[in-house]
């Protein structure tokens, strides 16, 4: 089972990126689905999640900002991130809860896309 997250890159303060995380691999089902992200010197934090339900979860530093969704049937989640600051510069992960074929559970993640907002 591999994430493969892509989207990331160089933005102005104001501006938008759209982050997208597909997985693949001997999959049964995903569960939960979400984004965090870590910045030089710090740990890395929730950004957003989602269940297979549809119900979604946000870090109050992006409420009204950012908006996670994703497709099941496609396998992928996305991270709409809208008036994007300085502080939102960092590496975004994706990760999910996925059951194998084989039925094991286990939480993936992805490697990473570098969001940098700069002007």
């Amino acid at each position: 089972v591999q994430l493969q997250a892509s989207g990331g890159g160089l933005v102005q303060p104001g501006g938008s990126l759209r982050l997208s995380c597909i997985a693949s691999g001997s999959i049964g089902k995903i569960d939960e689905m979400g984004w965090y992200r870590q910045a030089p010197g710090k740990q890395r934090e929730l950004v957003a999640t989602i269940t297979s339900g549809g119900s979604t979860n946000y870090a109050d530093s992006v409420k009204g900002r950012f908006t996670i969704s994703r497709v099941n049937g496609k396998k992928t989640v996305y991270l709409e991130m809208n008036s994007l600051k300085p502080e939102d510069t960092a590496v975004y992960y994706c990760n999910g809860q996925i059951t194998r074929l084989d039925r094991i559970l286990y939480t993936y993640w992805g490697q990473g896309t570098q969001v940098t907002v700069s002007s």
